[in-house]
């Protein structure tokens, strides 16, 4: 499984895979507890691999954020999503010293926490690059 195929659905907790094209929208697979959802084009989805944190000089994709956390934790999972806000600020900025505390929020630390130890306990576990992005720069 990649991240392009992994998906976060607006009012809809955790993480979903994608299973299919339809022809009004898609079927995706909830990560949490298997149950399949038929999603329209009126949902706000956000796919993992088009997701970026801000730091002060730049945009971090989230697969590298997920692969600090990984080199940080040896592959096990982070600290609890449920942590005050003090820790996991504290947690973040040791992962990811340079991000940008005004434009990122307790909440979407959260998230990408709660979004990591996720796709770890599902045994995903590769962040590298897509392969498409290596080819190109190799060129």
């Amino acid at each position: 499984m990649k991240l392009d195929k992994v998906m976060s659905i607006s009012g809809k907790p955790g993480l979903y895979e994608l299973k299919a094209q339809t022809r009004g929208g898609f079927v995706a697979e909830s990560m949490l507890d298997g149950r399949k959802l038929t999603v329209n084009l009126r949902h706000n989805v956000s796919l993992l691999s088009e997701i970026a944190i801000y730091t002060y000089t730049e945009e971090i994709p989230l697969r590298e954020v997920f692969q600090k956390i990984k080199e940080k934790e040896n592959g096990g999972e982070a600290i609890n999503h449920k942590e005050s806000k003090a820790k996991l600020e504290e947690y973040f900025s040791e992962v990811l010293p340079e991000y940008d505390e005004d434009r990122v929020y307790a909440s979407d630390i959260k998230k990408i926490v709660q979004w990591y130890n996720l796709l770890i306990s599902k045994g995903y576990d590769d962040f590298s690059a897509p392969e498409k992005e290596s080819a190109d720069e190799e060129e």
